[in-house]
Protein backbone atom coordinates (compact mmCIF):
# COMPACT_ATOMS: atom_id res chain seq x y z
CA UNK A 1 0.00 0.00 0.00
CA UNK A 2 1.06 3.55 -0.61
CA UNK A 3 -0.14 6.99 0.28
CA UNK A 4 -1.00 8.94 -2.86
CA UNK A 5 -0.86 12.68 -3.39
CA UNK A 6 -4.26 14.35 -3.04
CA UNK A 7 -4.64 16.96 -5.77
CA UNK A 8 -5.99 20.39 -4.85
CA UNK A 9 -8.63 22.72 -6.17
CA UNK A 10 -7.58 24.08 -9.55
CA UNK A 11 -6.31 20.76 -10.91
CA UNK A 12 -8.21 19.92 -14.12
CA UNK A 13 -8.91 16.29 -13.08
CA UNK A 14 -11.26 17.59 -10.38
CA UNK A 15 -13.57 18.87 -13.14
CA UNK A 16 -13.57 15.76 -15.36
CA UNK A 17 -16.47 13.30 -15.50
CA UNK A 18 -15.04 9.93 -14.47
CA UNK A 19 -14.99 6.89 -16.73
CA UNK A 20 -16.76 3.70 -15.73
CA UNK A 21 -14.58 0.94 -14.25
CA UNK A 22 -14.91 -1.93 -16.72
CA UNK A 23 -12.96 -4.61 -14.85
CA UNK A 24 -12.05 -5.10 -11.20
CA UNK A 25 -8.49 -6.37 -11.41
CA UNK A 26 -5.35 -6.24 -9.26
CA UNK A 27 -4.64 -2.69 -10.43
CA UNK A 28 -8.07 -1.50 -9.21
CA UNK A 29 -7.69 -3.41 -5.92
CA UNK A 30 -4.27 -1.80 -5.36
CA UNK A 31 -5.74 1.64 -6.09
CA UNK A 32 -8.53 0.96 -3.57
CA UNK A 33 -5.98 -0.06 -0.91
CA UNK A 34 -3.91 3.07 -1.64
CA UNK A 35 -6.99 5.31 -1.55
CA UNK A 36 -8.11 3.90 1.80
CA UNK A 37 -4.63 4.39 3.25
CA UNK A 38 -4.46 7.91 1.79
CA UNK A 39 -7.91 8.83 3.15
CA UNK A 40 -7.09 7.55 6.64
CA UNK A 41 -3.69 9.29 6.64
CA UNK A 42 -5.39 12.57 5.66
CA UNK A 43 -8.05 12.03 8.34
CA UNK A 44 -10.78 12.13 5.70
CA UNK A 45 -14.18 10.50 5.71
CA UNK A 46 -14.28 9.95 1.95
CA UNK A 47 -12.03 10.07 -1.10
CA UNK A 48 -12.86 9.86 -4.79
CA UNK A 49 -10.45 8.59 -7.46
CA UNK A 50 -10.20 12.00 -9.20
CA UNK A 51 -8.72 13.40 -5.97
CA UNK A 52 -5.70 11.13 -6.49
CA UNK A 53 -5.53 11.97 -10.22
CA UNK A 54 -7.43 8.89 -11.43
CA UNK A 55 -10.40 9.73 -13.64
CA UNK A 56 -12.36 6.55 -12.96
CA UNK A 57 -15.67 6.01 -11.17
CA UNK A 58 -14.40 4.80 -7.81
CA UNK A 59 -14.65 6.16 -4.28
CA UNK A 60 -13.89 5.02 -0.76
CA UNK A 61 -15.61 5.94 2.49
CA UNK A 62 -14.20 5.56 5.99
CA UNK A 63 -17.44 4.21 7.42
CA UNK A 64 -15.78 3.94 10.87
CA UNK A 65 -16.42 7.71 11.16
CA UNK A 66 -20.13 6.98 10.71
CA UNK A 67 -20.54 3.64 12.50
CA UNK A 68 -17.87 2.75 15.05
CA UNK A 69 -15.99 -0.41 14.20
CA UNK A 70 -17.04 -0.46 10.53
CA UNK A 71 -14.38 -1.08 7.90
CA UNK A 72 -13.64 1.41 5.10
CA UNK A 73 -15.57 0.53 1.95
CA UNK A 74 -15.02 0.94 -1.78
CA UNK A 75 -17.85 1.87 -4.14
CA UNK A 76 -17.27 1.22 -7.84
CA UNK A 77 -19.40 2.92 -10.52
CA UNK A 78 -21.86 4.38 -8.01
CA UNK A 79 -25.04 5.92 -9.40
CA UNK A 80 -27.55 7.83 -7.28
CA UNK A 81 -30.96 7.32 -8.85
CA UNK A 82 -33.41 8.72 -6.29
CA UNK A 83 -33.43 11.07 -3.33
CA UNK A 84 -35.78 12.66 -0.83
CA UNK A 85 -35.80 15.21 1.96
CA UNK A 86 -33.22 17.90 2.52
CA UNK A 87 -30.73 18.83 5.18
CA UNK A 88 -27.95 21.35 5.52
CA UNK A 89 -24.58 20.57 7.07
CA UNK A 90 -21.08 21.97 7.03
CA UNK A 91 -18.79 20.21 4.56
CA UNK A 92 -15.12 20.31 3.78
CA UNK A 93 -12.95 18.55 1.23
CA UNK A 94 -9.45 17.11 1.22
CA UNK A 95 -8.87 18.82 -2.15
CA UNK A 96 -10.00 22.21 -0.82
CA UNK A 97 -8.12 22.50 2.49
CA UNK A 98 -9.20 24.92 5.22
CA UNK A 99 -12.56 25.79 3.65
CA UNK A 100 -15.81 24.60 5.20
CA UNK A 101 -19.30 25.73 4.22
CA UNK A 102 -22.91 24.68 4.77
CA UNK A 103 -24.26 22.63 1.87
CA UNK A 104 -27.88 21.55 1.28
CA UNK A 105 -28.28 17.97 0.10
CA UNK A 106 -31.01 15.34 0.04
CA UNK A 107 -31.33 13.52 3.37
CA UNK A 108 -31.95 10.07 1.85
CA UNK A 109 -30.68 8.57 -1.41
CA UNK A 110 -31.00 5.35 -3.36
CA UNK A 111 -27.80 4.18 -4.99
CA UNK A 112 -26.51 1.36 -7.16
CA UNK A 113 -22.84 0.38 -7.08
CA UNK A 114 -20.42 -2.53 -7.38
CA UNK A 115 -18.17 -3.61 -4.51
CA UNK A 116 -14.54 -4.75 -4.62
CA UNK A 117 -15.67 -8.37 -5.14
CA UNK A 118 -17.70 -7.44 -8.21
CA UNK A 119 -21.06 -7.80 -6.43
CA UNK A 120 -23.77 -5.32 -7.37
CA UNK A 121 -25.70 -3.50 -4.67
CA UNK A 122 -28.86 -1.40 -4.61
CA UNK A 123 -29.18 0.42 -1.29
CA UNK A 124 -30.93 3.24 0.46
CA UNK A 125 -28.70 5.50 2.55
CA UNK A 126 -29.55 8.35 4.85
CA UNK A 127 -27.90 10.76 7.25
CA UNK A 128 -24.13 11.16 7.25
CA UNK A 129 -23.46 8.18 4.94
CA UNK A 130 -25.82 9.64 2.31
CA UNK A 131 -24.16 13.04 2.61
CA UNK A 132 -20.63 11.66 2.22
CA UNK A 133 -21.73 9.47 -0.69
CA UNK A 134 -23.28 12.46 -2.49
CA UNK A 135 -20.14 14.56 -1.91
CA UNK A 136 -17.91 11.82 -3.34
CA UNK A 137 -20.23 10.98 -6.27
CA UNK A 138 -20.18 14.69 -7.10
CA UNK A 139 -16.38 14.38 -7.44
CA UNK A 140 -16.90 11.60 -9.97
CA UNK A 141 -19.00 14.03 -12.00
CA UNK A 142 -16.55 16.95 -11.79
CA UNK A 143 -18.63 18.80 -9.18
CA UNK A 144 -17.16 20.27 -5.99
CA UNK A 145 -19.01 21.18 -2.81
CA UNK A 146 -18.23 24.87 -3.38
CA UNK A 147 -20.36 24.65 -6.54
CA UNK A 148 -23.34 24.10 -4.25
CA UNK A 149 -22.94 27.26 -2.17
CA UNK A 150 -24.27 30.69 -3.05
CA UNK A 151 -22.43 32.81 -5.63
CA UNK A 152 -21.89 35.45 -2.93
CA UNK A 153 -20.18 32.96 -0.61
CA UNK A 154 -18.03 31.74 -3.50
CA UNK A 155 -16.97 35.33 -4.23
CA UNK A 156 -16.03 35.76 -0.57
CA UNK A 157 -13.88 32.62 -0.85
CA UNK A 158 -12.33 33.52 -4.21
CA UNK A 159 -9.00 34.70 -2.78
CA UNK A 160 -8.61 31.55 -0.64
CA UNK A 161 -9.53 29.39 -3.64
CA UNK A 162 -6.99 31.16 -5.86
CA UNK A 163 -4.33 30.58 -3.21
CA UNK A 164 -5.21 26.86 -3.03
CA UNK A 165 -5.13 26.58 -6.84
CA UNK A 166 -1.76 28.33 -7.01
CA UNK A 167 -0.32 26.07 -4.29
CA UNK A 168 0.20 28.86 -1.79
CA UNK A 169 -2.51 27.86 0.69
Amino acid sequence: MAIRKIINYGHPYLRVKSQKVEKIDDEIRKLIEDMIETMIDAEGIGLAAPQVAQTISLLVINTDHIEEGAEPEAFINPVIYDDEGESSMEEGCLSIPDIREDVKRPETIKIKYTDIDGLEHDEQMSGMLARVMQHEVDHLNGVLFIDKISPMKRRLLSKKLKNIASGSN
